[in-house]
Order: C-alpha cells, then structure tokens, then sequence
C-alpha cells in the first residue's frame, strides 16, 4: 500500500465514483441471480463490476478493496463455470459489495480505514467467500465468524454522499450506457442558471412591446408623407396666383421635405422588418435556453431507487418473509429537489409493505399464492404530473382490526366506528401517532411515518391516496409535481390583480350563472356533480376591496380542496393556463397567508401563487366565524355603481375620437384602442361591457379580433359591435359570421344610429 496515494483526495474521489456505479450494477445483478441463478447476463455484468472495482483499487492503492474484489470475482467466474449460486453465496456477494462502497466512502472520511479499523471486516468477508463451496455452505468453522449480513433499513447500504458537491469544477463521472457524458455541477451554480435563463425569457418579451411601438412610428410617418402629399398638390393649385417666386420655392422646399420623409420611412420600414425577425429569433433562443437548464435539474427516477431493491429484499430476510420489489417506469423524469424529498416517504412505504402486508412462507402457502412475496412500484408522467403507484400482494389491512384500534385509541364511538366505509377507515392510518400494532418493533409501531409521507406529499403540493381491495394489498397512489421550480397554474383576477392556482390543486375551472347561486342560513352554494359545495369571494379571502365585475350572467369560479372540505372559489376573471417560474418569497416577509410563492408571466406581470391548503383553512375560519359575504349581491352591486364599459377599436385618430365623445357624452366609460392587437391585449387585462371594432386594421383586423373574443371562454358572452366603411352585404355577412352581435357600415353612420345600437346591445350608461 502506498500512503502518499491513500491520502490523494482527488483519487479516493474518483474510486468512490467507481464504487457507487459498479455497487448499483452489483445489486442489482445480484438481485436477479438469487431468483434466477444460471442467469448469464447477469453472471457477466457483475463479474465484469467486480473486476473494474479490484483494477481501480489497485490503482488507487486500496490493497484491502482489491482483495475483496478478487474473492468476488473468483465467485462469480466459479458460477460462470457451472457452481450453482446459493443463497449463502449472495450473502457473501452483497456484503462485499456493501464493504467495497464502505472503502470508496470511509467512516470519518479516514483514508486509512481498509487498513486499520476495517481491516478484519474485510478480512472476514474475503475468508467467507473463499470457504463457500458449491453448495453455498462455509468449508470451514472459520467462515462462522464473519458477521452475518445485518438487515437494511435505508436505500442505500454506504454511508449517504452528498449528490451535488461543493465544489463548483466539475468532475467527470461515469456513464452507464458509455455515450452520455456526466458532469457533477454544484447544485447553487445550476440554479442561478435556471434563475438566468428564466430572466432571459420574461426580458426577450419586451422586444414585443417595443416593436410595436415602431410600428406605431411608421403609421405616423406614413400619414406625415400623405399630409406632404396634400400640401404639395394645394401648392401646385396656387401657383398660378401671385407670389409664382414664393410658391416656387416653398414647392422646391415641400417636395426635398417629402423625399427626406419617403427615405425614412423606406428605412424604418427595412429595419422593422430586421427588428421583427430578430423578435422572433431571441424568443425562441430564451425558451431553448430555459427549457435546457430545467431540463438539466430533471433526473430519472431510477436515480432515487437506487438500493431500494436490496432495502425491500433484506428486510424480508430479516423478518423471515421472501420478498422481491418489482420497479417499472424508472425512467420516468422528476426534478431533483421532489426527488430528494421522495427519498425517505418511498423507503418507508416498501418497509411497510413489507411489514404489514407481505405474509409469512407458511401462511401464503395455505392461501395458495407464491411462497415469494411481491412488492409492486410504478411511475410514470400523467397530465403533467409525476404518478407513483405502490402495492404488495400480501393480504391489505384487516378492516375490523382497524376498526377495533380506531375505537382503543379512542379515535371515534363503537357506533360511528361501525359505519365507517373502507375509505374513511384507511384515511386513519394517516393520522399522526397512529399505529395498529400493540408492540413496538425495529420496523414499525411507533405510529411514525405515515403522516410523515402525506406531510412531505402536501408540503410539495401533491396528494396522497389509500385504496384496497380484498386479497389484493394495499395500494398507495402518490401524484406529485414533477418539477418545484415551475408549476403549471390557472391565471385569475382578482381585485385587478393577477393570481395563481397550481393546476395540480384545482379540481374544476367553471362558470355558476348567478341564478344557480342559491343562499342558505346566510352561506352561498351551488350545485357541482351533485353536490352543494360553499361560495366564496376571492377578494373577501384576500380582505381586497372586490374590483368592478363586468356585468355579465356568469360567475367565474375556481374549485378547490377534496372531501368536505371542497369549496368554490369565486374570482374576477379566469386569465388562462401559464407555465410559471416558481421564484420564493422573501424569507425576511415570513409566511403570508394564503401566498406559496411568487413569480413573473412572460409580459413581466408579478403574480402571486396561491398556498391552496392555506386558502382552504381561511376559508373554514371564515365559515366557522360566520362572515361570509354574497358573492351574488356583492357582484350585483358592484354593477350599479359603475358604467357601463366599452372599448372601441380604430385604428383612424378621426373615428375614435368621435365614437368616444358620442359615447362618453352619453355616461358611457370608454377606452380606446388603436388596433386589433392593443384591443386584444386591453381586454385580457380589463373587463368591458361592448366591444367597437373596426375591420381593417394593422397587426390584428377585427374579423380576426372577433373570432379570438368568440373562442376565449372568459370573453365569448361579450357583445361586439362591427363599424366599417364596407357596406357591401358580403362584407357584412363575414362580420356576422365571425361572431359580431351588430354590424354598422360608417356610410351610413350617424350620431343616433350607434347611440341606439349600443343601447340595444347593452342598455343604458348605468343600470
């Protein structure tokens, strides 16, 4: 052994690296040899493990690790050539490949250890696979001294090592299809390069905005050429009078001004045209360069499940129970932080499967199913959402047992105990401290883990679901989110602000007419599949001062929470589905109510993400207080105290100007627009009663205005008028039939004739 290269960091480091992969490849091969001795695939996968771990320590000067991997091999090269592989023989391999994981990560990180405190173990478990013979008994008394492989508890055998090290200069690591490159990058660096990138893309938006306003330069030049047009052919009519010299010269003066004008605008014109396209080429670079940096924090699940199939497998042999874990859809990608938080709540659900629902040999051979044991862990992406499914085939939960621990531990009366369904009994083993053994083993009966597991679930905005079905196990079905760091949400209004609701949290998006909302012993419900679930403002939530609704039939309504504890969530406006960056508040604010998190839409509007659970416990407070406002009287007089909104939509200074003042002077509110795209983008910020539009535009006309307001659920209800100085009857049937409640030809336009039609629309100014 050399010293000087035992104490080589950089070196131990690197036959760490090569002990976690050659380990995982080793258990799992070992795993399919105990059920599948003569399997030779597998035979060769973990000899080869084991050769590149005896050349790698040899390299690194780890005599003690090189030893061990030598007896490994020998074994496993003996089974190559026909010895049959026993259980003692897996044993032996398991507990090596447990040691060699102990050299690549010492206790204490003593460089050393294979040579000093570790030196008998290892000693003892190479003597134990030099004894065995071929039928997997010990030669030998003296294999008797090496200890018997200890049951395992956590997913991985060798102490834990920090996936993401401190130091920021990456270090290659192995590839297990010997194409991917690996690189360890420290985990703060690559989440300031997620923060970046998703800066770049909210930034890459104002592009859009500016580009607009150079198209609102060019209209203006190009109307400042035909005003120079105009002057210049009144100059020519007056030449003839007096002042021939003078006019002359004005005319000279007049015609440079509008070649100068007619440059400008073939240049700005050009570089708008270049400006459009770079618009278009840095959008779509910020979202490649935001979607590679999430993607590099997205790990398969595998990478989580490492150990679990040996964790499942000792644990059985500890309890005297043979039992293998089946994994499918480990694959499947989730990002690194769920991933971390899974650890612990996954590990406890296999233990108790194991524990409680996988029975003895003896008692599954009576019953006539397989004398092994099988644990059942699914995933795989569903919705946008991360989908883990686990289950045993033992026998499940004895339902009277657990009716007989709910009533001892005086949970609920023997009467309401007895008319529990399966459902509401399963929910009890959830609860904190719950357990329905009598005994505390090293497994379980402490009533800890459980609650554990539906608090991490909860805490990263996921749920957690018990089914079971006779002989068949118990099932558990976790849905979670398969990244923290953006979250798919439901943009509402409320009060004139925008806010978000996790998609995963929201049971249905709809719209109550107001007649629907009935009132009972001053609470507010409606009908939803059957049911009467309670009404709730937003803005009363929030204590907002509720901003003026448009005065329409419907009432956009958000549906949250499950159970009874389901409620109706009344907003403003429903502004659509976003993908949002998840940005955390402040730790200086403390917890806000009601607000998980923050974040920006791609406009760079701040929006408020909503803490659902939160939301759920205010609203109980508040129903338990008895301070529900109506939100149908509410709405009701909001309306009255308002006017009525319109928005016309011209992109002529002449018309809108006009149609303003007819409106206005008749106590209509109106705001304006100068083309199709600026309407659009008013109406999804503010609400309105009419739209005005014109059909030839720039950017957006008004057939195509139309359209988008008749397919966006918010806004399909809201009246549209069509103004237009084509009157042809196909003209006027190409409004209609895009979606216009009316259309008004501006040649036959007076003052009384859109007065009217407005009023017949919308009624009256006020109500």
């Amino acid at each position: 052994m050399n010293p000087e290269q035992l104490r080589d960091a950089s070196l131990l480091d690197l036959f760490a690296l090569e002990a976690d992969a050659q380990a995982e490849i080793l258990n799992a091969g070992l795993l399919a040899l105990e059920r599948n001795p003569g399997a030779p695939e597998q035979l060769e996968a973990c000899m080869r493990a084991a050769h590149s771990l005896k050349g790698a320590a040899r390299i690194v000067g780890l005599d003690g690790g090189v030893r061990l991997a030598h007896a490994m091999e020998d074994c496993l090269v003996a089974a190559q050539g026909g010895m049959p592989l026993a259980a003692a023989h897996i044993d032996a391999l398991l507990q090596g490949t447990d040691l060699l994981l102990r050299i690549g990560h010492p206790p204490g990180g003593d460089p050393d250890w294979s040579e000093q405190a570790g030196r008998a173990e290892i000693d003892a478990v190479v003597q134990r696979l030099n004894s065995l013979d071929g039928g997997g008994m010990p030669a030998q008394p003296a294999a008797t001294d090496a200890p018997a492989p200890a049951p395992v508890h956590a997913p991985a055998a060798a102490p834990p090592v920090d996936p993401e090290p401190a130091p920021a200069a990456p270090i290659a690591a192995h590839a297990k299809d010997g194409h991917e490159r690996m690189l360890r990058v420290n985990a703060d660096a690559l989440d300031q390069l997620l923060a970046l990138s998703g800066e770049a893309m909210v930034e890459s938006h104002w592009l859009r905005p500016f580009g607009a306003s150079l198209q609102k330069a060019r209209r203006q030049q190009a109307r400042a050429l035909r005003a120079a047009d105009t002057l210049q052919q009144a100059l020519r009519e007056a030449q003839d009078g007096a002042g021939a010299q003078a006019l002359s010269a004005a005319h000279a003066a007049l015609a440079e001004l509008r070649q100068l004008l007619d440059d400008g605008h073939q240049q700005l014109a050009a570089r708008l045209d270049e400006f459009e396209h770079y618009d278009h080429r840095a959008t779509r670079l910020a979202r490649r360069l935001y979607d590679s940096a999430l993607a590099s924090r997205m790990r398969p699940l595998s990478d989580g499940l490492a150990g679990y199939a040996r964790m499942v497998r000792d644990l059985g042999r500890s309890l005297g129970k043979s039992v293998h874990l089946e994994l499918s859809g480990a694959g499947t990608q989730v990002d690194r932080d769920i991933l971390e938080a899974l650890d612990a709540p996954l590990a406890h659900l296999l233990r108790n499967a194991v524990d409680h629902g996988i029975e003895a040999p003896a008692v599954r051979a009576a019953l006539g199913k397989p004398p092994e044991g099988v644990v059942t862990l699914h995933a795989r992406h569903n919705a946008g959402r991360l989908q883990i499914e686990i289950s045993d085939d033992g026998a499940g939960v004895d339902l009277e047992a657990l009716r007989r621990a709910i009533v001892r531990r005086r949970l609920a009366s023997e009467d309401t105990a007895a008319r529990l369904s399966q459902a509401e009994l399963l929910d009890f083993l959830l609860l904190p401290g719950f357990s329905m053994r009598e005994t505390v083993s090293e497994v379980s009966g402490r009533g800890v883990g459980l609650d554990a597991v539906q608090e991490m679930v909860r805490r990263v905005r996921g749920s957690l679901r018990l089914t079971q079905q006779p002989g068949h196990g118990l099932h558990f079905s976790l849905e979670l989110p398969l990244t923290l760091s953006v979250v798919r949400t439901l943009l509402v209004d409320v009060a004139g602000e925008a806010y978000a609701f996790p998609l995963g949290r929201v049971l249905r998006a709809t719209a109550v007419a107001r007649g629907e909302i009935e009132q009972t012993e001053g609470h507010q419900h409606f009908r939803h599949e059957g049911r009467a679930i309670g009404l709730v403002s937003a803005a009363q939530v929030l204590q907002r001062e509720g901003a003026d609704a448009p005065a329409r039939e419907q009432v956009p309504v958000v549906v949250i929470g499950e159970g009874e504890r389901t409620y109706g969530i009344a907003v403003d406006r429903m502004l659509g589905e976003r993908l949002l960056v998840v940005q955390p508040l402040p730790a200086a604010l403390g917890k806000i109510r009601d607000i998980a998190a923050g974040s920006l839409t791609d406009d760079g509007t701040p929006v408020l993400i909503f803490d659902v659970e939160d939301m759920i416990r205010s609203v109980e407070k508040l129903v338990s207080e008895g301070r529900i406002e109506g939100v149908r009287q509410g709405a009701a007089a909001s309306v009255q105290a308002r006017a009525r909104r319109v928005l016309v939509v011209d992109d002529s200074l002449t018309v809108r100007e006009l149609q303003r003042k007819l409106l206005a002077g008749r106590g209509y509110d109106v705001t304006v627009a100068v083309d199709g795209m600026d309407g659009w983008n008013v109406l999804r910020a503010e609400p309105f009663d009419l739209v005005i539009t014109d059909i030839d535009m720039p950017r957006m006309d008004g057939i195509e205005l139309v359209r988008r307001i008749r397919q966006d659920a918010a806004l399909r209800q809201l009246p549209v008028m069509v103004v237009s100085y084509k009157d042809r009857e196909q003209d006027r049937q190409r409004g209609l039939e895009a979606g216009a409640d009316y259309y008004l030809a501006k040649g036959s336009f007076h003052d009384a004739a859109l007065l009217d039609a407005v009023q017949d629309l919308i009624g009256e100014a006020r109500p």
